[in-house]
């Protein structure tokens, strides 16, 4: 366990039970691994090419196991866990976030046996034939859900994958909106037109947050041909670049919590969001609540939290994905949000979203990374939640935070 970082920290309803530095390389998105009685958390990282494995069977005292480098000027930004195989995306690093451009990358995403959770072996690698994979989707068996950017493409689309041999993946269907396909003779669509990923299943249906074109339901019950069911906009009002940023099922109501992503310092850009939709008509989606906006606590060095500088608004949500050593209630959210830390909200009642909880972590006193530009302040960034209760969250320049929720 590493000591925690000096500074004062804000929480209600929420203590920090332990901390692991990370070896100084900050993490971004999170997957837990149950391997008999022993937990882990494997991190990609966030300005070194990699994933840090954490052994987190006792949450107050995370043992750091390894660093597994990744290929050098190539984003790793997402892990997915599932039957014992650990999904690692590559891509293109986006200009300004620590690239080279004199240097190649490499792209696509790997899959890992995690036969040993301490050494992870790689099975194979699929190319997206592009850019590389962002936020992907695997809840296990033979089928990768792709957020890819093929050459050809304008924005992301969404590329479904065969893994069963891992050796040698194969592509069985894409789907993507009309006018994306520029090579294909399509004319194009307004900036921001990208599937965000990750795209996520429940039974037949795969629901997309498209970011500047909204939330999209697909018809997957046959993978090689996905059929649009219905789609629901969110920009205008809400801010249009990551517009819908992330969208999570409720496993048993006919409801999705769905967010937008900040993308601007000390909001210059319009609002983002988190709220539920219903679904129940699914050909006619409709947004039923939105969540109450953080409030700064009580003596706080600032007024608000534009004034605090850095991102504030809604990041990514945990994700229970139907995995068993997962969180998978339908009664509470957990959602980063950047310069206000974790939050959480009771959803029991879908229309009402109260927030119930929250963590925002001291302000890092070492740059690890260029961001945040404007001023070097916290900036949580994914949140995950196992089934003991135990809740992980990472940072742009802090390592690990292990978190309990008084109501959990």
């Amino acid at each position: 366990m590493s000591s925690f970082p000096p500074g004062k920290a804000f929480a209600h309803n929420v203590e920090a039970i332990g901390y692991c530095d990370l070896e100084g390389r900050p993490a971004f998105k999170l997957a837990l691994h149950k391997a008999g009685d022993r937990w882990y958390l494997y991190t990609a990282t966030f300005w070194h090419p990699g994933i840090n494995i954490v052994e987190v069977t006792d949450p107050k005292s995370p043992r750091y196991v390894r660093f597994l480098p990744g290929p050098e000027n190539t984003w790793t930004l997402q892990v997915q866990i599932a039957d014992g195989k650990m999904v690692s995306s590559y891509e293109k690093i986006t200009p300004g976030w620590g690239d080279d451009p004199t240097k190649g990358y490499d792209e696509g995403f790997v899959v890992w046996s995690l036969a040993d959770p301490e050494n992870p072996k790689k099975l194979g690698q699929w190319k997206s034939g592009g850019e590389g994979t962002h936020r992907n989707y695997y809840d296990g068996g033979r089928y990768v859900h792709a957020t890819g950017l093929p050459e050809g493409y304008q924005g992301h689309i969404y590329q479904i994958v065969d893994i069963e041999d891992p050796a040698n993946p194969k592509e069985v269907g894409r789907w993507w909106l009309d006018g994306q396909w520029t090579a294909g003779g399509e004319k194009g669509r307004p900036f921001g037109t990208m599937l965000h990923g990750g795209a996520y299943r429940k039974g037949d249906r795969a629901y997309l947050p498209y970011s500047a074109s909204g939330f999209i339901i697909l018809d997957v019950s046959d993978y090689k041909k996905p059929k649009l069911v219905s789609e629901l906009s969110f920009s205008p009002p809400f801010k249009s670049f990551i517009g819908v940023h992330t969208v999570v099922p409720l496993r048993n109501s006919p409801h999705i919590v769905i967010n937008s992503e900040e993308i601007n310092e000390n909001c210059d850009e319009p609002l983002g969001y988190a709220g539920i939709v219903e679904v129940k008509d699914e050909t006619k989606p409709r947004l039923i609540s939105l969540f109450p906006l953080p409030q700064v606590p009580e003596g706080a060095p600032y007024k608000t939290f534009i004034e605090k500088g850095g991102r504030f608004g809604p990041h990514n949500q945990h994700q229970h994905q139907w995995q068993d050593h997962l969180y998978g209630g339908d009664e509470l959210a957990f959602l980063t949000y950047f310069n206000a830390g974790l939050r959480i909200y009771d959803i029991s009642d879908v229309h009402v979203p109260k927030e119930v909880g929250w963590f925002m972590p001291p302000d890092p006193v070492e740059r690890r990374g260029p961001l945040p530009a404007t001023r070097l302040v916290a900036q949580t960034e994914d949140v995950i939640v196992d089934s003991r209760g135990n809740i992980f969250v990472s940072d742009k320049n802090h390592g690990v935070y292990c978190l309990r929720f008084n109501g959990l």
